[in-house]
């Protein structure tokens, strides 16, 4: 199949990622079956898209008539059995590799043999969660980027069992999303979480050693490196714990000491204070995620 003719798309996981998935292709036409083990999670998560949809119309930037459609498109669901006319399914559940193994058993039960199953996962070994699978030459990692609507960025992950037919079908389906893939090897934190999860941990730091201000950090860096948005805020934007759980992988994975948490985003964590999604990081933000 080429990824010009998929029709419809599951995501296992209604979090932030697997929401702002359906969204994504929802509004590229496609029908969309949004699976949480609590269907309850899933139906939420539709009412957000619902609202996120109800902003950009608001903000002009898309008409009321493709919002209704948009929303239409995306059915929630606890049913694996669902899958069953998937022509690609997207795990993105928590960054657990015991967790997504799981899921992706789930997948492989109920999905077309000839679909395409991915993982969003954001560190993890797309390796280490397809060496169970029973048919891993169609496993590939496809990794969006928070938030999925807006940013561009797609890495595409083969392992060494994912056929080319199952690559080329990845890059050609991100493209058809809108989104620019880069093919990334299968290493931990690929490309972009490798460079970036550093620079925001040694932000913290300088954060937590009192180098400067939280807002003067982010200036700094929003200035002087030309970045859109600073580290710490990003890192709000984020999710701290999901931070902390990166860095951890990271960590794990390569045993060197510049990927060890700041103590104080640990801290932060056990405080409860996980950013935007709680309102309170390193900023604090209304219920719109201002600050």
């Amino acid at each position: 199949m080429r990824a010009s003719d998929v029709n419809k798309v599951g995501i296992v996981g209604a979090g932030t990622m697997g929401t702002g998935i359906a969204q994504l292709a929802a509004s590229e036409k496609m029908e969309v079956l949004l699976l949480d083990v609590e269907r309850d999670v899933a139906e939420r998560a539709v009412r957000r898209i619902e609202k996120s949809l109800e902003r950009l119309e608001r903000k002009g930037r898309i008409d009321g008539d493709a919002a209704c459609e948009t929303a239409a498109r995306i059915r929630p669901t606890a049913d694996y059995g669902e899958l069953g006319s998937a022509d690609v399914v997207i795990e993105a559940v928590s960054e657990n590799a015991a967790v997504k193994k799981a899921v992706f058993a789930k997948i492989e039960e109920n999905a077309p043999e000839d679909a395409v199953v991915a993982t969003n996962t954001s560190t993890l070994s797309v390796t280490g969660l397809a060496a169970e699978a029973r048919r891993p030459e169609r496993v590939v990692g496809i990794h969006f980027f928070n938030p999925a609507p807006v940013m561009k960025l797609v890495e595409v992950i083969r392992t060494p069992k994912t056929s080319d037919g199952t690559m080329d079908f990845a890059m050609d389906f991100a493209r058809t999303l809108g989104k620019r893939p880069v093919a990334a090897g299968d290493r931990a934190g690929f490309v972009v979480n490798r460079i970036l999860l550093p620079m925001i941990n040694e932000a913290v730091f300088a954060l937590d050693e009192g180098v400067a201000r939280a807002e003067e950090i982010d200036e700094a860096m929003k200035l002087g490196a030309n970045h859109p948005i600073g580290p710490l805020a990003l890192a709000d934007l984020i999710g701290l714990d999901v931070v902390r759980d990166i860095l951890d992988a990271l960590y794990r994975e390569f045993g060197d000491p510049k990927f060890r948490a700041a103590p104080l985003l640990r801290e932060t964590v056990r405080a409860g204070r996980l950013g935007r999604k709680t309102g309170q990081g390193f900023f604090e933000y209304d219920r719109q995620g201002r600050r």
